[in-house]
């Protein structure tokens, strides 16, 4: 199982919110929680893309890397 780095920021929410029941973070725990996971998701594609055995499934890796990075279609190789 690999370990995951959030911010100091984030931690100190969801310390407040579970220890000090400071229901009000909420919202901003989400946020920070799911900016996290879109990194996560960006960092595996271009991984599979860089390290993928073959070409179709690095093609695919790379589309998608694009699609979510917001790249348009007239500005890729």
């Amino acid at each position: 199982m690999k370990n995951v780095q959030i911010s100091e920021e984030l931690f100190v929410a969801i310390m407040r919110y579970f220890m000090l029941e400071q229901e009000e973070l909420l919202p901003q725990i989400k946020q920070g929680l799911e900016k996290k996971l879109d990194a996560m998701v960006m960092r595996e594609l271009y991984t599979k893309y860089k390290t993928a055995p073959m070409e179709e499934e690095k093609e695919k890796a790379r589309k998608e890397y694009l699609d979510r990075r917001g790249v348009p279609e007239s500005f890729r190789w």
